[in-house]
């Protein structure tokens, strides 16, 4: 993930009130984990979910 995180996850929660903390932990190498979860949570496809990630 480019940028800093901790502002990309504020801009999630912002525009996606559903998403908590924990939906959003992010650990170096583990993408398609928060991948999967925010597609449980968004009801989104993989790649919908990749470019959200990729345009914040």
């Amino acid at each position: 993930m480019k940028g800093d995180w901790n502002v990309s996850k504020g801009k999630l929660k912002q525009q996606y009130a559903q998403l908590t903390d924990d939906d959003l932990v992010y650990t170096e190498g583990a993408a398609d984990d928060l991948v999967g979860r925010l597609q449980d949570k968004l009801g989104k496809s993989k790649r919908e979910i990749v470019k959200l990630l990729n345009d914040l």
